[in-house]
């Protein structure tokens, strides 16, 4: 398998690139910050209802920002159901100061309305991001997000069979999308979950592990009081 082979270079070398900027912070902050807030550049994206929107857009919020896509089948959901219940314990006005981003890695799919109904799943507040997949490569890339795309699968010979029954066919196309759907679940992206201030800038990132097990919810209220300026 190349491309598994490729995607653990492609993930070695953002975590490299990451360690060049992590400070584990001398408070009681879990995640790692960044030595310096990285300013996110503004590519030009689309955002779930379909309207423009750049990845430095915060809207004069506190952002967590996860890199995923809707027919992930298991740390995206799992992910986004811990940022939801992580939420749901703020009160009202930190509430109002924060927000969750889905960015998607399956722009070829995830449309406007497609993230749309994803996201409203968990919370109708949650807000996505797709776009063009160069600039979806390239804001990865610039949040240290491992994202590389499973390998091609070989398409099968459909010409010349006519002797074929109808149920051989149905068959054969139910066999083919359940070959997609298991190469798409294999596609790697980073799972961290990445929080930028209420100017725009990548401040700090948590690991997935940290989520789950409640650093993150642990240290939004600080993160409000600290990033939401």
């Amino acid at each position: 398998m190349k491309w598994f082979t490729a995607a653990l270079l492609a993930l070695a070398a953002v975590l490299g690139g990451l360690l060049l900027f992590r400070n584990v912070s001398p408070t009681a902050q879990g995640g790692t910050a960044l030595d310096a807030p990285v300013p996110l550049p503004a590519l030009r994206l689309v955002n779930e209802q379909g309207e423009a929107a750049t990845l430095a857009d915060s809207g004069g919020k506190v952002r967590l920002v996860f890199f995923g896509f809707a027919r992930c089948p298991d740390v995206c959901p799992a992910t986004l159901a811990a940022l939801k219940n992580n939420l749901a314990e703020l009160q009202p006005a930190q509430r109002e100061r924060i927000g969750v981003q889905l960015v998607t890695v399956d722009p070829e799919h995830d449309g406007p309305e497609v993230l749309r109904d994803y996201l409203g799943r968990f919370d109708p507040a949650f807000t996505g991001l797709t776009g063009e997949a160069a600039t979806i490569d390239e804001a990865a890339r610039v949040m240290f997000v491992a994202n590389v795309k499973p390998a091609p699968q070989p398409q099968g010979d459909h010409g010349g069979h006519d002797d074929h029954t109808e149920a051989a066919g149905n068959g054969s196309a139910n066999a083919e999308a359940a070959g997609a759907s298991a190469a798409q679940a294999a596609r790697l992206h980073g799972d961290q979950v990445s929080v930028v201030d209420a100017q725009g800038r990548f401040v700090r990132v948590y690991g997935n592990s940290e989520v789950l097990a409640g650093d993150l919810a642990h240290d939004l209220p600080g993160l409000i009081r600290m990033h939401g300026q």
